[in-house]
């Protein structure tokens, strides 16, 4: 688990957007309390922001070098669906 977290230096940034009481951000709020940590702990300098707002749907936002940005919505997905999206989008980045 801890080879996956570990960012490549073109990301930048990761920010995540999830309500903090729906159903559907369920699975993104169990997934950061997981790896958060972990990813945190294998990436001190990027930035690794969690915003919380009433009914949003969950989304994750990578931002790269020269300030280029990809989204991935997260709503529907199990945990393991979210690390997938996570893993692209920091593959993305290299």
């Amino acid at each position: 688990m801890s080879g996956k977290y570990v960012f490549t230096k073109a990301l930048k940034e990761l920010r995540f957007q999830h309500c903090q009481t729906s159903e559907h951000s369920n699975a993104v709020r169990s997934f950061l309390t997981r790896a958060y940590p972990t990813m945190k702990h294998h990436n001190p300098h990027t930035p690794i922001m969690i915003r919380e707002a009433l009914d949003v749907s969950p989304r994750v936002w990578a931002r790269y070098e020269f300030g280029r940005e990809k989204m991935e919505r997260l709503d529907g997905l199990d945990a393991k669906g979210i690390e997938d999206k996570i893993t692209s989008l920091v593959k993305e980045g290299q």
